[in-house]
């Protein structure tokens, strides 16, 4: 009676295991819907409306969450708006999906330089020379954290001038 509950129970684990991967999507079939939103949204991203942009390439991602361009887009769109943090966020969910991407590991280091991480940027970089040696995007990434981060203004004291006095 035992053996029969046991291996019973492992014939049920075994076949809900075996149907769940059944229906799975291999990792390269990225959704139409989701493809075809993407587009929409790079379209608005060329004249300019970063926010219809933003608003469709979130849809592409909550049609199918593996649509990596799009998170690539996005990022690009965050640096665009002066976002590097979210911009490094949004390379950061690509690079999960693709771990070799190179585009996404440049865009992630340029965004680091931005925010002024110039030591994760660089190793970043080492990533890239391992993957592609001097390929456009070490060199890009390169010259990024050659020039360093940008400058940010930053507030000076003035001196409060001086009360003159008063002459009698």
């Amino acid at each position: 009676m035992r053996i029969s509950l046991v291996s019973a129970a492992a014939a049920l684990a075994l076949l809900s295991v075996s149907t769940s991967l059944n229906a799975q999507r291999a990792d390269d079939q990225i959704d139409a819907r989701s493809v075809a939103l993407l587009e929409r949204g790079k379209a608005a991203r060329a004249t300019g409306d970063l926010d219809t942009a933003n608003g469709l390439i979130e849809s592409a991602l909550a049609v199918d969450p593996r649509n990596r361009a799009g998170y690539l887009v996005l990022a690009e769109i965050a640096r665009a708006q002066g976002l590097p943090g979210k911009a490094i966020r949004f390379y950061r969910e690509a690079l999960t999906l693709e771990p070799n991407d190179q585009a996404a590991l440049r865009g992630q280091g340029e965004a680091m330089v931005q925010k002024g991480a110039v030591e994760r940027a660089k190793e970043n970089l080492a990533r890239l020379k391992t993957l592609c040696g001097n390929c456009a995007d070490a060199t890009q990434l390169s010259a990024a954290i050659a020039k360093g981060p940008p400058a940010t203004a930053t507030a000076q004291v003035v001196p409060a001038p001086k009360a003159e006095e008063k002459k009698n």
